[in-house]
């Protein structure tokens, strides 16, 4: 039997995330699929980790067990053919048997992609938060290094959310700015639900005014939703890589 590794990228606004839903699409379902039809076996394929409705990826991680004789590094190209246009193997790796994608996974990177004029634009609308306001980018960079380190993120996480612990560790966060695209880049050892969307509103809302970013250290420590920002629209979410040791 062969630990398959994937990297997998996908336009994920028709999708209801990358977990398996009983009555909605799901880009875990249609990998799994093409895997069936090309190896004739029924597997389960075991992602880094969730995205959620309408989020991106180009790099997200996935790994499957297979008696397949198919190369390793053609089920790529043999998936490829069985896969939505919106879905794409861009790497199919063997890896050791005790591999997992999520249990294995130290890290991820994300990007959000905000776009920031006062009309939108309808080539950006499932790829990019439009935010028609004028943003002080000076006061937004500033805000960047409050984040960084080892915090209880418990205030830029959904209310919903059911984890051991909320401390997670960031140590790349910073912002690039072309044209009327902004491109945030987070990086860290794991993320809360809808933490990244969180601190993405908290951004905006400093860059009009309505939060002051050297408050954020005292927002972090509040452990209190209610004084961080709205959560971003998922459109404009990437995972972008997923970290591991080998």
């Amino acid at each position: 039997m062969t630990n398959v590794k994937l990297t997998i990228q996908y336009d994920g606004t028709n999708y209801c995330g990358w977990q398996k839903q009983k009555k909605e699409n799901s880009i875990q379902e249609e990998i799994e699929k093409a895997i069936q039809l090309v190896s004739k076996e029924k597997v389960k394929l075991i992602g880094s980790g969730r995205t959620d409705s309408g989020v991106h990826a180009k790099g997200q991680v996935a790994n499957f067990f297979t008696h397949s004789n198919i190369p390793v590094d053609r089920f790529k190209f043999a998936l490829n053919t069985k896969l939505p246009k919106d879905i794409s193997i861009i790497e199919s790796i063997q890896v050791a048997d005790k591999f997992h994608a999520r249990y294995d996974a130290i890290g991820k990177r994300y990007q959000y992609i905000i776009y920031n004029k006062d009309i939108r634009n309808p080539i950006y609308r499932n790829f990019a938060y439009h935010v028609p306001h004028t943003l002080d980018y000076k006061e937004i960079e500033k805000a960047t290094k409050y984040f960084m380190g080892t915090h209880d993120f418990s205030t830029f996480m959904a209310s919903n959310s059911n984890v051991k612990t909320t401390t997670r560790t960031i140590n790349k966060f910073n912002l690039e700015r072309t044209r009327d695209l902004t491109i945030f880049t987070i990086e860290g050892n794991g993320f809360l639900y809808n933490m990244i969307r969180i601190i993405i509103g908290t951004m905006v809302e400093i860059g009009v005014g309505k939060i002051k970013g050297n408050d954020i250290p005292d927002i972090i420590r509040s452990k209190n939703r209610k004084l961080a920002g709205h959560t971003a629209p998922p459109e404009g979410l990437y995972l972008d890589k997923v970290f591991y040791n080998y």
